[in-house]
């Protein structure tokens, strides 16, 4: 008996997802839960991990072209960081219409709940999670996105 392999990769539904952090956060547990969420929702994810450099960011992104664009924060530097890497990221024509999140501790005290997230939608993020409260928000915004897209 001959087996036979069928050469063409099958069809892929789900998003593209890059998973990142911003240059001054070393937390990576929270980048492990959005990956493993993420996945359990049936995307692909890559996870670029923490302290991720500005220009590594955008050269990922430009590169893999992703669905969907997650930038989480632990350290409560997001907010500043946030508004530097959107900018930058949506000066990449290529990047200029993807999807672009930030979650997490977004601040350091204690007040941001709510304060920035105009500004950083503002900014050029689609939408804003803080903190944990966030995660039900988050999983919404994802799963309203169009998927099944074949590759």
């Amino acid at each position: 008996m001959e087996l036979q392999f069928d050469a063409r990769p099958p069809d892929i539904t789900g998003l593209d997802v890059v998973v990142t952090s911003v240059a001054s956060d070393a937390h990576t547990w929270n980048l492990v839960y959005l990956q493993l969420l993420l996945e359990e929702l049936g995307h692909r994810v890559t996870n670029l991990g923490s302290c991720v450099p500005d220009q590594l960011m955008i050269d990922e992104c430009r590169g893999r072209r992703p669905d969907l664009i997650v930038v989480s924060t632990v350290n409560g530097h997001g907010f500043v960081d946030g508004k530097r890497v959107v900018r930058l990221l949506r000066g990449c024509p290529e990047l200029r219409t993807t999807p672009l999140v930030i979650g997490g501790k977004l601040g350091i005290t204690g007040r941001e709940h709510g304060g920035g997230v105009g500004e950083l939608i503002e900014a050029g993020f689609d939408a804003v999670f803080e903190e944990s409260a966030g995660i039900v928000g988050f999983r919404d915004f994802v799963q309203s996105l169009p998927s099944g897209v074949t590759r």
